[in-house]
């Protein structure tokens, strides 16, 4: 397989005195198609989200990107490396509140001189519903129209990676098929796709499923059905009680 992100014995402590680790010693390759991270709420989903795209780096470990060691770069030529090859979907969409539809779909393209494609955004803005709602102001807009405009905004940069936290979990389900079908259509050109989510029927949707809990990754598994994802977590879970 193809590796686009490898990540070797990425630790975080925890701030809480007697906590386990946000992260520990997690090891991982990310290639192209659709990857899901599932597991309870505190088992380091979001945390190896963001140390996977840069975002964070960790207390300790390594992680390449194309190659480079991303947690060596100096923070102004991480920034400008990860900008040109990676789009983020934020859990709480991360838009600028004052900022319209069409501005914060935008705005990640002004530091590196972009101006966009207007016909790209036009086809986003149509495929997620948000056409008539390009001049509104994100402040106006509903949770799931927010979560879309946040997908939009990503999509924009053209990533060669993707990842997106819960992308799904503020829609409906028509939404959320819309969104579901870009995302596979995405990994199917190359494009690696990282996803944190709580919904089995959109992990099962993934090609590898990488299971945590108190900030380990505890497994690693193909395509699955929704009850096998479910099953999955529930036994990892009472392995971990008993360990």
């Amino acid at each position: 397989m193809e590796r686009i992100i490898e990540a070797y014995g990425l630790s975080k402590a925890s701030l809480t005195k007697g906590a386990p680790p946000i992260l520990d010693n997690c090891s991982i390759s990310i290639g192209p198609g659709m990857t899901a991270v599932v597991g309870p709420s505190g088992a380091g989903k979001t945390s190896l989200l963001y140390a996977l795209s840069g975002l964070d780096v960790p207390d300790t470990g390594q992680m390449l990107a194309f190659g480079q060691d991303v947690y060596a770069l100096p923070d102004g030529q991480r920034t400008r490396f990860l900008r040109e090859r990676v789009g983020f979907v934020f859990q709480d969409y991360n838009l600028v509140p004052y900022l319209t539809v069409k501005e914060n779909a935008l705005l990640p393209l002004s530091p590196a001189g972009h101006r966009g494609d207007p016909a790209q955004l036009a086809a986003l803005l149509n495929r997620f519903g948000l056409s008539g709602h390009h001049a509104a102001r994100a402040q106006e807009l509903s949770g799931g129209e927010r979560q879309r405009c946040a997908l939009i905004r990503a999509l924009m940069l053209s990533p060669k990676v993707l990842f997106a936290d819960e992308p799904t979990g503020a829609l409906d389900t028509g939404s959320s098929h819309v969104v579901l079908a870009t995302l596979k259509e995405m990994a199917s050109t190359g494009c690696a796709v990282v996803v944190v989510t709580h919904d089995p029927n959109v992990a099962s949707a993934a090609d590898v499923i990488i299971f945590m809990r108190d900030g380990r990754i505890t497994h690693v598994a193909g395509s699955m059905a929704p009850k096998e994802i479910l099953d999955g977590m529930k036994e990892h879970e009472s392995e971990a009680d008993h360990a």
